[in-house]
């Protein structure tokens, strides 16, 4: 098996130098990620200027490495361009959660994603940071595990994977949807300039049976997506009255 591993936090973050070793024990592993941090940079790809490539010796002493100045859809299209035949995308370890509305602006799973537009399984991987990184060899057991349970079939899928800081057990939920605040918070440097900090703090408690109830709960959180965003209740009722409408 040929697995790509990516992320949005940049080649020297731990994270994905905790998931490319414990990748390698499932198949044949190259590591492509961007060069600085790409954090919340969604599905954005470069179309404005040429993409570089070096390779990326300090950090992956098993693993060929090579840091891209682009954003993680562009990553994995460079990976899997160099790459051929990849089986399976890994994006992740990422260096906080990404649960809720965070997969709309999530640059960890847009990798995943990417992957899944060019016919590749896709898998996404976030764990929250406290004050302290996370404890990878803690982890290390339930990425096993969670690969196991997603690398055993063929079939294409696109998962965002979730890990609470201490995993008690591994749940398969869905996405939570609650608003949030969205509250501009100003300050200022310490040359006195003015800026501005947004925030994206829940609004609701979390319901049971989505991914952020498992995470604050310490189950590891599966939640299989898909591309087709069409809300199909509301499409079949405007179609009816539309039928209605014209008869």
């Amino acid at each position: 098996m040929r697995i790509l591993v990516t992320n949005d936090d940049g080649i020297y973050s731990p994270g994905i130098n905790a998931l490319a070793e414990i990748a390698r024990e499932f198949g044949e592993v190259k590591v492509v990620a961007p060069d600085v941090e790409q954090s919340s940079m969604g599905h954005a790809v470069t179309h404005s200027r040429p993409l570089s490539v070096k390779k990326s010796p300090i950090e992956f002493k098993t693993v060929e490495a090579y840091r891209v100045n682009g954003t993680p859809a562009d990553c994995v299209a460079m990976g899997t361009h160099l790459w051929n035949h990849v089986d399976v995308v890994l994006s992740g370890i990422n260096m906080g959660p990404n649960l809720g509305n965070s997969m709309w602006h999530s640059g960890t799973l847009a990798a995943a994603r990417q992957a899944v537009l060019f016919g590749i399984k896709g898998i996404a991987m976030s764990t929250p940071v406290g004050k302290t990184e996370p404890d990878f060899k803690a982890l290390a057991p339930y990425v096993k595990k969670t690969l196991e349970m997603l690398l055993h079939t063929n079939e294409l899928a696109l998962y965002n994977v979730n890990f609470p800081s201490n995993p008690i057990d591994i749940m398969w939920t869905k996405q939570s949807v609650r608003l949030y605040d969205g509250r501009i918070v100003p300050g200022q440097d310490p040359m006195a300039r003015k800026h501005y900090w947004f925030t994206v703090i829940p609004l609701e408690a979390a319901e049971p049976g989505t991914d952020r109830w498992a995470v604050e709960n310490n189950f590891v959180s599966i939640t299989p997506l898909r591309l087709d965003l069409t809300d199909e209740k509301t499409l079949k009722e405007k179609q009816k009255s539309d039928v209605n409408h014209t008869s």
